[in-house]
């Protein structure tokens, strides 16, 4: 599916909210104004729900396994400069979403901590630690490379498949980086994992 895009939505939503700021407060105009900016704003609630909706039923139509972070949103959203965008994501209504829909088609929805899912090599399971700036993941223990978002969603996938029983067991959390002393993990099966989230600690 496609991203949601709402900038022409926060757009018109700041263009309101502006307007109401000019207003005489509790005046007729600021309250004809303060309408227009509850309606810019049900709208995004609106179609975050409805892309919400049609996102959750394609997954539990579509896959049997999906793998997600299980997420403390409200200090990310205390702390971040994004807040607002995680906000309107909704991350709650969207787990509840896919949790009930996943009952009715008998899907398997499981909740993995989060923690180090950005950091772990998800073939060789050596931690390294990159600031949020850095997009890719590069391995110093066995080479591997790929888009740091694709390496955390399998990092997820994997913990989830764990749950599971279903995924290849991991030993002892590898604490050195010689690619001798650690497991590969590249070939475990699965069908599906959202990352979305992830804390850079």
């Amino acid at each position: 599916m496609d991203a949601l895009d709402l900038s022409d939505e926060y757009d018109r939503y700041a263009r309101e909210q502006r307007k109401l700021d000019r207003k005489e407060h509790d005046s007729a105009n600021w309250e004809s104004q303060r309408q227009k900016v509850a309606q810019a704003k049900r709208t995004i609630k609106r179609k975050v729900l409805d892309f919400q909706h049609k996102l959750t039923t394609w997954l539990v139509t579509e896959y049997d396994v999906v793998a997600v972070e299980d997420l403390n949103v409200k200090p990310m959203l205390e702390t971040s400069q994004n807040a607002k965008n995680k906000q309107d994501a909704a991350w709650s209504q969207f787990i509840d979403l896919l949790e009930y829909k996943a009952d009715l088609h008998g899907t398997h929805v499981k909740k993995v901590k989060p923690e180090g899912t950005t950091k772990e090599c998800a073939v060789c399971g050596v931690e390294t630690a990159k600031p949020i700036w850095v997009r890719e993941h590069s391995c110093p223990a066995c080479g591997h490379t790929e888009d740091r978002d694709l390496n955390a969603a399998k990092n997820i996938l994997y913990r989830g498949l764990k749950q599971l029983g279903a995924g290849r067991s991991e030993s002892t959390p590898v604490q050195t980086v010689l690619p001798a002393l650690t497991p590969q993990r590249e070939a475990v099966g699965a069908k599906r994992v959202i990352e979305a989230g992830s804390p850079e600690a």
